[in-house]
């Protein structure tokens, strides 16, 4: 059974040893270090915070920019969900969290604080002008290197898989919040990659999509327990 721990501050992880030397050992050479010296001498990373290795919900909710419904209220592209996604009357749309893991650090002692991934399978986002139809699906987040990949479909073609489509700014990510058998991360800033706005610009036949594009603000919530 995976771990689901979210505790802070909890110390987690273990430290990681340096491996013991192999091959004989030459006349006049120093002994290799004991174990305990071994153990002394390793260097020992900081542990990490929050770790959850076995995802099984909640969900990644975008709040829409308005500059990327603009434009595509302007291109008569209207935007959908695919399978268990929701896009609500407020603009947030959510896609259910199916698996994966996230590893959650203190800020500013390791680099990426963040690390994992968060798989988001059987939903997506629609984008749709008359009878073009692209739908990107299930999302993988990965914290780690900030992309956010899809499969990419074409009027019912698939175009591309694990295609970097969004780009994660975790520059902005607030510090993590719990709430009961919850934990939250807010205000990642969620961006178009320059290969998705090619494909999107060629499947609609416009040049109005560009890398960087704002396509809104992240929220993830996952289940601890």
């Amino acid at each position: 059974m995976g771990r689901r721990l979210l505790t802070i501050p909890v110390a987690l992880g273990a430290v990681v040893l340096a491996a013991a030397g192999c091959g004989g050992q030459q006349s006049g050479a120093a002994p290799p270090p004991q174990p305990q010296q071994q153990a002394q001498q390793a260097p020992q990373g900081p542990e990490p915070v929050a770790e959850v290795d076995n995802l099984s919900g909640k969900s990644t909710a975008v709040t829409l920019d308005s500059e990327f419904t603009d434009a595509l209220e302007k291109l008569d592209v209207t935007p959908g969900p695919v399978g268990d996604a929701k896009i609500s009357d407020e603009g947030v749309a959510s896609f259910p969290i199916t698996g994966g893991n996230v590893t959650y650090f203190e800020p500013g002692s390791t680099n990426p604080y963040v690390r994992g991934e968060i798989m988001h399978e059987g939903s997506g986002l629609s984008l749709t002008a008359g009878d073009t139809k692209v739908e990107l699906e299930d999302f993988v987040v990965n914290p780690g290197n900030s992309k956010l990949t899809t499969t990419v479909s074409a009027n019912g073609e698939v175009a591309a898989e694990d295609a970097e489509t969004f780009f994660l700014n975790g520059s902005t990510l607030k510090p993590l919040e719990t709430k009961g058998n919850q934990a939250i991360l807010d205000g990642t800033e969620v961006t178009l990659t320059e290969d998705a706005a090619k494909l999107l610009n060629k499947t609609f036949d416009v040049d109005a999509f560009e890398k960087g594009l704002p396509i809104g603000e992240a929220k993830i919530t996952i289940d601890t327990q």
